[in-house]
């Protein structure tokens, strides 16, 4: 039979039926770990993530249970007793009458017993399930998640219960899922706590809404594999897997289902910390295998590659916001064609080798990626963007937009596919939208951009730029210059000829050789000069930057004599200010 568990409830009997409710069970949690030893969101986030996942597997594991026994089916579970949550964590007291738990035994054993089972026992236990023999994807997920987990963070026993019965009461029964967010929701809010500034968890986070959009635009469909290769928190990968639902509707079957929860996930994150809260977002997000792949994408070095077996080599949909403003080593730069040290430059040539043909990427990317070409590296990155993708819209993002990520940097969206050259690119401009850390960007504020955008459609705030126009004007603005850099060249040839001929005279005319050695360092120096002219006109076709040729300036149309008259007036009465300001003074200090 199936375990029998008082369900449904909050502990107290009440389901948790608004979001303010559920928000405060979460917050009361924090408050207690705040208290007990994880003062900030980058220690007590990491804390409850693997203790909120293992109260979801359980209760999920349940589920499962009950319909296997309903089938006939056999059932596995993941865990055995008692390292269930059932069996250490659930409060004795909503037990059913008769039944009694390893938590129970614990209680009454002598102080101390109970963190010594779950760091000398429980731990342990769990890191090490990858390694029996025929270890089921859970089972790996599982030492995945607590690889980090050395010891419970939280300082005593008695706040450690306490956070257990409170998460015990935050469970999927007890929230009502028709007045309040899923707990996957609700989990994202306290990611977003990581990206707060003085947490230094922001470059893990891009605002939900941001990723909402992106994954409207791409559009990514049951069948196709989502990948990104910075993942973070998981959250590109969730929010695809909630799109591709929505889409699917009713129409979805276990098919379906098997499809999303195993193949279709998959993504790359090197960062310890950061790692284990992604797969349990994920799961949370009920992806049963999430196939994420432990180190660093750019270098190549693995930490763990279990959960990655039978990984396409290239994807259909890649979602994704590397990282802003890093810098790589020659370890990493060595492994891509144009060597840079930009995390970001080194990302955009990974994400275009690994798009399959005809695949679609949308991806976020400091602007100033995007407009720089005065690195040779830069400028080759964004040409084979150009060549070998069809990058048809950029989204131009208010410079706030990050800003309850922690970071103030300008941004834009990028959405290209893999294939066909790009021949034009349609801009939107967002950047007029006051966004602020109380007002954040919301997603009707792309109303506008997703009513034009099946067309293309110019307006007030969107352009389109025709990119072989611009090459081919380059190209013309630039002939003179190699032109003249190919006859400077030539006369360089012809006076270093010349030179050698001199100094091989006997005896050699000194006079003569030096005024050539002048005449051919001129000649090769102006055509140095030529050649950069001309490779600065045509490299300028990649600056990118969106900028809204709609928009008005504003211009100044008064006189120079009228901004002097100004000037000067501003100046008398800042003079007489000051006086004044010294007339008071002295009048107080003789009093």
């Amino acid at each position: 039979m199936a375990r029998g568990r008082k369900t449904n409830n909050n502990g107290n009997g009440n389901r948790l039926a608004t979001q303010q409710s559920v928000d405060q069970a979460v917050k009361s949690i924090c408050d207690i770990m705040r208290r007990g030893n994880c003062a900030g969101a980058m220690q007590y986030v990491p804390e409850l993530t693997w203790i909120l996942f293992l109260r979801i597997l359980d209760e999920r594991e349940e589920r499962e249970k009950q319909d296997a026994e309903a089938l006939g089916t056999p059932f596995r579970p993941s865990l055995e007793s008692p390292y269930r949550w059932c069996d250490w964590a659930t409060p004795p007291e909503t037990l059913p009458e008769g039944e009694t738990n390893k938590r129970r035994e614990l209680r009454e054993a002598p102080p101390g017993s109970f963190f010594a089972f779950v760091n000398k026992a429980l731990l342990p236990y769990l890191k090490e399930l990858k390694e029996q023999p025929n270890a089921t994807p859970r089972q790996k997920v599982i030492s995945e998640i607590m690889t980090g987990v050395e010891r419970v963070r939280i300082d005593t026993e008695r706040n450690f219960l306490d956070v257990l019965d409170k998460v015990h009461e935050l469970s999927s029964d007890a929230v009502d899922p028709t007045h309040v967010f899923t707990l996957s929701q609700v989990y994202e809010g306290l990611l977003l706590d990581m990206g707060e500034k003085g947490n230094d968890g922001g470059q893990f986070f891009t605002p939900r809404q941001v990723i909402k959009a992106m994954a409207k635009v791409i559009n990514p469909g049951i069948g196709e594999t989502v990948y990104d290769p910075c993942c973070g928190t998981g959250g590109f990968l969730a929010q695809a897997c909630e799109h591709i639902m929505d889409n699917l509707g009713d129409g979805t079957t276990a098919d379906h289902l098997e499809t999303l929860k195993e193949r279709t996930f998959w993504g790359r994150e090197k960062e310890n910390l950061i790692y284990p809260i992604a797969l349990a977002n994920l799961m949370l997000h009920g992806i049963d295998k999430p196939n994420i792949w432990h180190g660093n994408t750019l270098t190549g070095r693995e930490t763990y590659g279990g959960l990655f077996e039978g990984a396409p080599q290239t994807f259909d949909v890649i979602l994704t916001n590397p990282p802003f403003g890093g810098k790589e080593g020659s370890d990493a730069q060595t492994r891509f064609d144009y060597r840079t040290g930009s995390t970001q430059a080194l990302f955009l040539q990974d994400i275009i080798r690994s798009l399959r043909d005809g695949g679609r990427c949308g991806m976020v990317l400091d602007e100033g990626l995007l407009f720089r070409t005065n690195e040779d590296a830069f400028v080759k990155t964004k040409r084979k963007l150009l060549d070998d993708c069809a990058l048809w819209c950029v989204v131009s993002l208010p410079a706030g937009v990050f800003i309850n990520a922690g970071a103030g940097v300008k941004t834009n969206l990028l959405f290209f596919t893999k294939g066909q050259p790009t021949h034009t690119i349609w801009y939107y401009d967002l950047t007029d939208l006051n966004v602020r850390k109380k007002t954040p960007l919301t997603l009707e504020q792309f109303d506008d951009f997703f009513r034009l955008l099946p067309d293309r459609a110019d307006s007030p705030l969107s352009w389109t730029v025709d990119m072989d126009e611009r090459k081919h004007r380059a190209r013309e603005e630039a002939l003179p210059f190699k032109e003249q850099a190919a006859t400077k060249t030539d006369q360089a040839t012809e006076c270093s000829d010349h030179l050698k001929a001199l100094k091989q005279g006997k005896p050699p005319n000194e006079e003569a050789i030096e005024q050539a050695e002048a005449t051919l360092k001129k000649l090769t120096r102006e055509a140095r000069e030529l050649t950069a002219k001309a490779k600065a006109i045509e490299d300028a076709v990649y600056d990118l930057k969106a900028v809204n040729p709609n928009k008005k300036q504003d211009v100044d149309a008064r006189e120079p004599e009228e901004l002097v008259a100004v000037i000067e007036e501003r100046g008398r009465e800042i003079a007489a200010a000051l006086a004044r300001l010294k007339g008071g003074g002295r009048g107080e200090g003789g009093s």
